[in-house]
């Protein structure tokens, strides 16, 4: 993208809503041609939407989007994400058995279209019990709260696991759980211990979210800015791995930190970073 943007500037506002809508709207003020965010909530965004209106600003929200057809958005399918999941557990455990959801950000588009997808595919088998706990897309949230399901509910027959793969395959060895099938998300580090305990009859699912969705966003709103039409809402496509299909150098990497996603790659829009590149980058 080199020589197409001027500036581009990052900041982070965790999970407040009100301060990342501030931060737009300063943005908008400041005179920025595009403003793209990760929406921290589902609504609360016609505000800002607004200003952008009014200062001819595009805004674009990319990973999680917003309950309105305002605005650009770019994310993937997470109703699809979620219906992955639950049909690997089905075919895996069962139509009965007790499952362990651990969901992900209250609130956030993606959290809630994932727990649909799930339920919509589990609900149909009334032999399913289903237990429900909050890991905020943490490792150390996800681990602590399997670690606590384990201890009350005992034994379950399957786990579905948002982001915190990681942590929460680490409370299933740490309470000497059976290795049941899991169905779970793409970190690194879950993918590697994923392919380690395959000899001793672990199953998995893994399906990927894009960090490139990031890139892809800010390639779309150049796109936009530069007169080109494109959809109010694009998807791009889920990247799965299943543990039979996991291949150290090319979908996990042993050799590097477990906190990444994996698919940094989307090639059909010209995003080909590895792990490998990415990883060696510092702050600077």
């Amino acid at each position: 993208m080199k020589g197409k943007i001027e500036e581009l500037k990052v900041i982070s506002t965790g999970t407040d809503v009100s301060a990342q809508i501030a931060a737009m709207e300063d943005f908008i003020n400041q005179g920025y041609d595009a403003v793209i965010a990760n929406a921290m909530s589902t609504d609360g965004f016609n505000r800002v939407i607004r200003a952008g209106d009014r200062s001819e600003t595009l805004v674009m929200t990319f990973d999680n989007i917003l309950d309105t057809d305002k605005v650009m958005q770019l994310s993937s399918d997470n109703h699809e994400f979620g219906r992955l999941q639950g049909e690997f557990l089905v075919e895996k455990v069962g139509t009965e058995g007790k499952i362990l959801e651990v969901r992900g950000l209250p609130g956030i588009s993606v959290d809630l279209d994932r727990h649909q997808g799930l339920r919509d595919v589990l609900d149909q088998h009334k032999g399913i019990e289903i237990v429900e706990v909050v890991g905020n897309w943490d490792d150390g949230t996800a681990q602590k709260v399997v670690a606590d399901a384990i201890a009350t509910h005992g034994e379950f027959a399957g786990f579905a696991v948002q982001a915190g793969s990681t942590g929460a395959l680490r409370a299933i060895l740490d309470a000497g759980h059976p290795l049941v099938p899991i169905a779970a998300e793409a970190e690194n580090g879950f993918r590697k211990m994923a392919a380690d305990l395959e000899d001793d009859g672990l199953e998995v699912i893994s399906v990927g979210y894009s960090p490139a969705l990031g890139a892809i966003a800010v390639k779309a709103a150049v796109s936009a800015l530069e007169g080109n039409p494109l959809p109010q809402l694009m998807s791009v496509p889920l990247p799965v791995a299943m543990t039979s299909t996991l291949e150290d150098g090319q979908n996990y990497w042993s050799n590097l930190d477990d906190n990444f996603f994996t698919p940094n790659e989307f090639p059909p829009c010209n995003v080909n970073f590895t792990a490998e590149e990415i990883m060696a980058q510092d702050a600077e």
